[in-house]
C-alpha cells in the first residue's frame, strides 16, 4: 500500500502499452490519464498536471524527448520515466539531459512497475510539504 495516491499520465502510441499501465497503475490506487502522443502529452500536463508520466520515445507528432523538453519547462514538478524498446545510451542520456527521472526498457515487468510507483510515492510521501503544490518529487 502506498503513503498517497498520486495522478500519472501514460504516454504511447500503442493502444496496448497504454492498457496495460493504465491496469497496473490503477491497482495500484493512482488516477490515470493517458495520451497517444508527445503533443497530447504536454496539453495533458498543462490541463491536469500529473504527478508522474511514463512516457514512450518513439511516437508520432511529437516524440517523447521533444515532450520531455517542453513539460520540464512548464511543470518542473511533473517527474518523467522515459520509456523505451530501444535502449541506445544516446537516448538515455538525452532523455536524463533532457530532466527525466529514469528509463525503462520496454518490454517492462509488472512487478517493476508496481515497485517503481510504491517507491516513488513513498520518496514523495518523505519531502517535506509545500503550500504552493509546487514540490519536486
Amino acid at each position: 500500500m502506498t503513503p498517497e495516491s498520486i495522478s500519472v499520465l501514460i504516454v504511447d502510441d500503442q493502444s496496448g502499452v497504454r492498457y496495460l499501465l493504465d491496469i497496473i497503475v490503477r491497482e495500484e490506487g493512482h488516477k490515470v490519464y493517458t495520451a497517444e502522443n508527445g503533443m497530447e502529452a504536454v496539453e495533458m500536463v498543462r490541463s491536469v498536471h500529473p504527478d508522474l508520466v511514463f512516457m514512450d520515445v518513439r511516437m508520432p507528432v511529437m516524440s517523447g524527448l521533444e515532450a520531455l523538453v517542453k513539460i520540464k519547462k512548464m511543470a518542473p514538478a511533473t517527474q518523467v520515466v522515459i520509456m523505451t524498446a530501444y535502449g541506445a545510451e544516446e537516448t538515455v542520456e538525452a532523455a536524463m539531459r533532457g530532466g527525466a527521472l529514469t528509463c525503462i526498457a520496454k518490454p517492462f515487468d509488472v512487478e517493476e512497475i508496481k515497485d517503481f510507483l510504491q517507491e516513488f510515492c513513498w520518496k514523495r510521501a518523505s519531502l517535506p510539504s509545500c503550500t504552493d503544490g509546487a514540490c519536486c518529487g
